[in-house]
């Protein structure tokens, strides 16, 4: 464990330094903090929407302890930051940020010169369905480069679900406060999700490349061997090799595979197994551990009820000239 600097032995400039590093990203612990330093009136201490037009902060990132939904309109750089390429749209960008996140927008800018933020705390989804299925929206663990980029009409879906809120927002708190906002928060979230698999057919050929490279890994990966462990592959092994967080893979693969990782991969050691078994040489007691299964009596299993018929049966028939 490294030690805690003791400032009292340290000289006035130094003192400044490491107060400076400690203020470049600036902690917001509650939504009322939030709509303090953005100049926003608070109507509701767990929710807000929050207007970015030009919002001036020193720090060069913000880390929001709760949830924090920003609708970028316009920045400086055309939203590359964010992941933005010529084949998706450029009316807008979403970024969705779980409590606890540090967010940074650019080197030039810390939040978007125009957009809207919608904050909510944890506590506000307390005895509402969304709190027991918010993590079923999996975007908010995406990176940020990985920002869902909306067409015009989207935009103007997303704005109506964020004007329905702010409504809500100006009405007297009563028992229904908490639900109807859960309730609009869901179902903007609900949109989303529909926009990403949007998302997902528009960048078709860059999803088809991505699908390519994994395939080679996951060849290369069972050659090699190393599936002779018994130990198959995590999907954050070829999420970093592919520079894409663990969640944007797994939803990427599923949907243009129907398939997680895990029958990826056994997908994959079935097709070798097959052309293994094309070699005299090759048991299906052999190709079994070559492949990492964990026994030859799984393998079998599995060989036969996605191929149609057991290993030894289609190792002999390969091997008399019948074709599959």
């Amino acid at each position: 464990m490294g030690k805690e600097l003791d400032l009292n032995n340290v000289d006035t400039y130094d003192k400044g330094m490491i107060q400076s590093m400690k203020e470049t990203t600036l902690d917001i612990k509650t939504v009322y903090e939030c709509n303090r330093c953005l100049g926003t009136k608070t109507w509701h201490p767990q929710a807000s929407i929050i207007d970015l037009e030009n919002p001036r902060l020193e720090q060069e990132s913000v880390k929001f302890e709760f949830y924090a939904i920003l609708l970028i309109e316009e920045c400086p750089d055309g939203c590359c930051c964010c992941g933005r390429k010529y084949y998706d749209f450029t009316n807008a960008t979403m970024v969705f940020l779980t409590p606890g996140e540090i967010f940074r927008m650019s080197k030039e800018n810390t939040l978007p010169d125009k957009g809207w933020l919608l904050a909510f705390h944890p506590d506000l989804l307390f005895r509402t369905t969304l709190k027991t299925h918010i993590s079923d929206y999996t975007f908010f663990h995406y990176r940020k480069e990985e920002a869902l980029h909306l067409s015009q009409r989207e935009t103007a879906t997303i704005t109506c679900c964020l004007e329905n809120i702010e409504e809500e927002l100006h009405h007297p708190i009563d028992k229904h406060t908490g639900t109807i906002l859960s309730r609009h928060i869901e179902l903007m979230l609900d949109y989303c999700s529909r926009f990403y698999e949007r998302q997902f057919i528009t960048r078709e050929n860059k999803n088809k490349t991505i699908l390519k490279r994994l395939a080679e890994m996951t060849n290369n990966y069972i050659s090699s061997g190393k599936l002779q462990n018994g130990k198959l592959p995590q999907a954050e092994y070829f999420a970093a090799s592919l520079n894409l967080s663990v969640a944007y893979f797994n939803d990427l693969l599923k949907f243009e595979t129907g398939k997680d990782i895990t029958e990826y991969i056994r997908c994959k050691q079935l097709s070798m197994a097959k052309h293994l078994l094309m070699d005299p040489d090759n048991t299906p007691a052999s190709v079994a551990f070559r492949l990492g299964f964990p026994s030859v009596q799984y393998f079998s299993f599995l060989f036969k009820k996605l191929i149609g018929v057991g290993p030894g049966e289609y190792r002999g028939y390969r091997q008399g000239g019948g074709t599959s």
